[in-house]
């Protein structure tokens, strides 16, 4: 299905869930009489990204945003939903073969470089091994020059690739898992907050790099934050997650200078306010529900200041806005939240 514009996006998402079954083992259950546990990581989640485009997801820990990384990749099968790439369902993908084609395209980074490393194998074989793995090139002597021209890219030295991942820096690593990345010649990358292990100066390095190699590469991004400064500085559009649902989509600079879901305005309001302006702030309050038992209706009401009764009893659908955004909140539909959260007049 093509955007408004006649576009496919590189990526739709439909409905997408993945229950996880946190329950006590069998005889446990039976001897104390518990139930079946069922943790509700991702709950209906709705999205698409285009091509060239950088689309974050943000949100407290806990709220979901990995589960739909690892879904996209595959390390993680679908409870339910859909998953279509370049307009091809990942689920009707049955043969080894045709699953390693859509793979090649699809690259990861992970938080932690310290991690995500073979410690035992020299950097020349971990950026290698997508090229073999994939056999996009024949031949040592070629695939040697190939790692050399993907270190020279994240701002390294063929001369690393000798090196063990230990000799390194915590930015060099991972500056490494990027060229790794980009070794199997992918046109999306799923960054899996991948400088928050990072200090902050080596954080705006490191952003800097996916920028630059974005525009080289013309590469599509999907990336998982909680830091709304690294998102703000890195995308394109934002979705807020809250407890294994989108409570709001929208364009990066529509979402930070007007919010309309309370979950994002309170979010945005743990910013600092540099400028001083006075301006009234909501900070966060309460903690996030248990998700093996959320609450009824709107997930949010419990920590919502205009929650009304509607809200604890039906969960909010998204609706879209007259500029493009989405939000999932009965108050913002109704218009009973106050002038500076309301939304403009919603696309009927």
């Amino acid at each position: 299905m093509a955007d408004a514009g006649g576009a496919v996006p590189l990526l739709r998402v439909g409905g997408l869930k993945r229950y996880f079954d946190v329950s006590a083992p069998l005889l446990n259950r039976v001897l104390e009489r518990q139930p079946r546990l069922t943790l509700r990581a991702v709950d209906g989640v709705d999205f698409a990204i285009g091509r060239g485009e950088t689309f974050s997801i943000v949100g407290e820990s806990g709220c979901g945003k990995s589960t739909v990384a690892r879904l996209i990749v595959g390390l993680y099968r679908p409870t339910g939903g859909s998953i279509a790439f370049d307009g091809v369902d990942m689920a009707r993908l049955r043969t080894r073969r045709e699953l390693a084609q859509v793979r090649r395209r699809q690259q990861m980074i992970f938080q932690d470089p310290y991690a995500s490393l073979n410690p035992r194998w020299r950097v020349r074989d971990i950026i290698a091994e997508p090229i073999r793995a994939f056999r996009l090139i024949d031949g040592n002597a070629a695939i040697l020059e190939r790692v050399g021209e993907l270190l020279r890219h994240v701002g390294l030295a063929p001369a690393d690739g000798e090196k063990y991942p230990h000799e390194f820096s915590g930015g060099q690593r991972q500056r490494i898992s990027i060229a790794r990345a980009l070794a199997s010649k992918p046109e999306f990358l799923v960054c899996d907050e991948p400088t928050s292990a990072l200090d902050v100066s080596v954080q705006a390095q490191i952003l800097n790099l996916m920028k630059d190699l974005q525009r080289e590469f013309k590469l599509t991004y999907l990336f998982i934050s909680h830091n709304l400064a690294v998102v703000y500085h890195i995308s394109d559009k934002v979705a807020v997650m809250y407890l294994g649902r989108i409570a709001e989509v929208a364009p990066t600079r529509t979402l930070f200078s007007r919010p309309r879901h309370p979950y994002t305005r309170m979010l945005l309001d743990t910013i600092p306010d540099l400028d001083m302006t006075g301006r009234q702030r909501t900070p966060v309050a309460g903690e996030v529900p248990n998700p093996i038992n959320p609450p009824s209706g709107c997930s949010f009401h419990p920590r919502c200041p205009f929650a009304a009764d509607r809200c604890r009893a039906e969960r909010p659908e998204p609706i879209p806005l007259a500029d493009g955004a989405l939000v999932a909140c009965h108050g913002v539909e109704e218009g009973r939240l106050p002038e500076d959260v309301r939304p403009l007049k919603a696309v009927s």
